[in-house]
């Protein structure tokens, strides 16, 4: 809203209004004046006031009833009302103007000073909420403006990635062909070079997809069917030892199968395990996974390194910045990822560390999807 202020002046009597209106002139000040309840109602469903003055003792509305309507409409609910009268000094009845909506109440003869000076006031906080409601919007304006970029950008890096895994795909087809077919020792290990910088190239492509999926799309739509999580687990790591001479170990006990999305778990599994031999000091890396529990199936990846205390609570987080980054960093997605999958899948994931014991993040798994609870459905047994 732009212009200047307006206020509204109410009373029966002519020359009262004269008078009012002679007192509050002023530049940025837009008076408007009533001779009646009615009239009064029909200027405030077209303006909007920072203040109405008005008279209490009029003939068929008072300046009660005006008030009480007043608050019934809704350009008019929150205008500041000073209540005129020239009754005598009757606590009821100052009582029933606060509770029509009075912010003040002023009797006659009125002191020019006084009443200019409420006036004021209330101008200055119209002036005020003025401000501040521009700059709401404008943040708002902001706000919408950031969150369109911010969906433009995941869009295109999803894209991106997409576009990325077929040439992607023929140089890994390549670099395996040379492997298989060099007869140096020097090109053999050329091949492996780009066939591992390859791979960890597919793992940050899809890292940039499924982000997308997470934060574009609204979640990723899992495919569930049976599965052995040991099977899986052992599957994953054959794929990373090339890059890592056999330092992980992987043990399963119990009943390790439930139904998941086979895919998306992998990513879960190749997350956490690269995770582990880029952060574990060169040591080996344990993968655990215990199937006692009749419901829930729970991995564990251990490593020898340690996470900086101040980075645990964000460790999830994506983009997280990291003390290790500079040891082959990838886009700090993964571990964002590995929350996001096993949480659309009903489990959980947590992780401890300290420089004694290790890191160990575990990921707890249901081995089936939860039905959703019906209403009135009783706890327990």
């Amino acid at each position: 809203m732009s212009g200047p202020e307006k206020i509204l002046l109410v009373d029966d009597r002519e020359e009262n209004l004269v008078a009012l209106e002679a007192l509050l002139a002023r530049d940025g000040v837009e008076i408007h004046c009533a001779r009646s309840g009615e009239d009064a109602l029909e200027l405030v469903l077209r303006h909007e006031y920072a203040l109405a003055v008005l008279d209490v003792q009029m003939p068929e509305m008072d300046g009660f009833e005006l008030a009480e309507l007043m608050r019934g409409t809704r350009h008019a609910r929150g205008v500041p009302i000073i209540f005129v009268t020239a009754a005598a000094r009757e606590p009821g009845r100052v009582f029933q103007g606060y509770e029509a909506g009075a912010v003040d109440f002023l009797h006659k003869p009125l002191d020019p000073h006084v009443l200019k000076a409420k006036v004021d006031v209330f101008l200055e906080l119209a002036r005020q909420r003025r401000e501040l409601a521009a700059r709401l919007e404008e943040r708002d304006g902001l706000v919408a403006r950031l969150r369109e970029q911010l969906r433009m950008n995941e869009t295109f890096a999803g894209i991106l990635g997409h576009d990325l895994r077929n040439p992607l795909s023929s140089i890994l087809a390549s670099a395996d062909l040379i492997q298989r077919r060099a007869e140096s020792d020097s090109t053999v290990k050329t091949a492996q070079r780009i066939l591992f910088s390859g791979r960890r190239m597919a793992r940050m492509i899809e890292e940039l997809l499924d982000f997308t999926r997470l934060r574009v799309s609204g979640g990723i739509r899992l495919e569930r069917r049976r599965a052995r999580l040991g099977e899986l687990a052992r599957r994953i790591v054959g794929e990373l030892e090339g890059e890592h001479l056999e330092r992980t170990v992987v043990d399963a006990r119990g009943d390790d199968s439930g139904e998941w999305d086979v895919d998306r778990l992998g990513r879960v599994v190749s997350n956490l395990v690269a995770n582990a031999l880029q952060h574990g000091e060169d040591g080996p890396v344990r993968v655990e996974i215990d199937g006692g529990d009749p419901r829930t199936v729970e991995l564990r990846v251990r490593n020898a390194g340690a996470i900086p205390r101040e980075l645990l609570p964000s460790i999830f987080d994506p983009f997280r910045s990291s003390a290790r980054r500079g040891r082959r960093g990838g886009l700090g997605l993964g571990l964002f990822i590995v929350r996001s999958l096993v949480e659309a899948h009903g489990g959980d994931v947590g992780v401890v560390s300290s420089p004694d014991t290790g890191t160990t993040f575990t990921v707890r798994l249901p081995r089936a999807e939860r039905a959703p609870a019906r209403d009135g459905a009783a706890d327990g047994p």
